[in-house]
């Protein structure tokens, strides 16, 4: 089995070219490739497939050639992942298998359409604009902390450390707890302290983030997209640029009036061969 392995922010990816969508990928071996002892090591899977030749790409292959089949470390799905599709366009584009036109390069995914643009080790690629929509809390042991819920085509929990305590302090070992009636099927929970202010932009805020079915991740696109839009909404913003700085690196976020822009760096590191069954050996 071919594979690449890269990362935006920290947040790494084992790629695994499959065209023709004739690549038997399970929970199992997903989970297998993630295992950073026994496998490559990975938050996440982005398989490489054409849209027309898979189920949830095919409604999309008249406006995009690619599909982006994202799996979360532990085998499950996710809708989307910003740093992942950042990740993916970069593959592309380095391999040959898409030239953007105009700058521009779309692709499809779970969660709808997004394009990417391309400008020499920076791709910013163009999500739904997130939309918040109610709120929650998280407790991670003894601390509760109130949350804002945000959709940017998968769900997250933004919440804001009160005055004193220090996200170096937080113990993200475990997934924080929260009310399961408005993430039925589960969240993304980033936890953000305020910056010192960065020139150019309308906010700084610093993140770590607890990834559903991937654990503490170095970097979570979506989540940066949805702390952004409630750091503007707490300034009294609807559209404006936040720096955003995760663990792995920085992550520059640009709502508009009708969509969102995540913009950062995407690294391929390395290429290979692997043999499936020493995996489970």
């Amino acid at each position: 089995m071919e594979f690449t392995k890269g990362h935006g922010t920290g947040n790494d990816f084992v790629i695994l070219p499959d065209p023709d969508g004739a690549l038997e990928l399970t929970p199992e071996l997903v989970a297998a490739l993630c295992d950073r002892r026994r496998g490559l090591g990975a938050d996440g899977v982005l398989r490489v497939v054409r849209a027309a030749k898979h189920p949830e790409g095919a409604g999309q292959a008249g406006d995009a050639e690619w599909f982006m089949d994202y799996w979360n470390s532990d085998g499950s799905f996710a809708e989307m992942c910003g740093n992942g599709a950042r990740v993916f366009v970069r593959y592309l584009v380095e391999t040959g298998l898409a030239t953007p036109t105009g700058g521009a390069l779309p692709v499809a995914t779970r969660s709808g359409l997004v394009r990417a643009r391309v400008s020499g080790d920076v791709i910013d690629v163009e999500m739904r604009r997130p939309r918040l929509y109610g709120m929650a809390t998280a407790t991670l042991g003894g601390l509760t902390l109130p949350g804002v819920a945000v959709d940017v085509g998968n769900p997250h929990l933004v919440c804001a450390l009160p005055g004193g305590l220090n996200l170096s302090g937080l113990d993200l070992t475990r997934a924080p707890e929260f009310d399961s009636a408005i993430f039925p099927a589960g969240a993304n929970v980033e936890f953000t302290a305020p910056g010192a202010p960065v020139d150019g932009t309308d906010g700084h805020v610093l993140m770590r983030v607890y990834e559903r079915g991937s654990a503490e991740t170095l970097s979570c696109g979506t989540g940066a997209c949805a702390v952004a839009a409630v750091v503007l909404r707490d300034a009294g913003r609807d559209t404006g640029t936040v720096t955003v700085d995760v663990p792995g690196g920085r992550l520059t976020v640009t709502v508009t009036e009708d969509s969102c822009w995540l913009a950062g760096p995407a690294v391929l590191i390395a290429a290979g061969i692997l043999d499936p069954a020493a995996l489970t050996r």
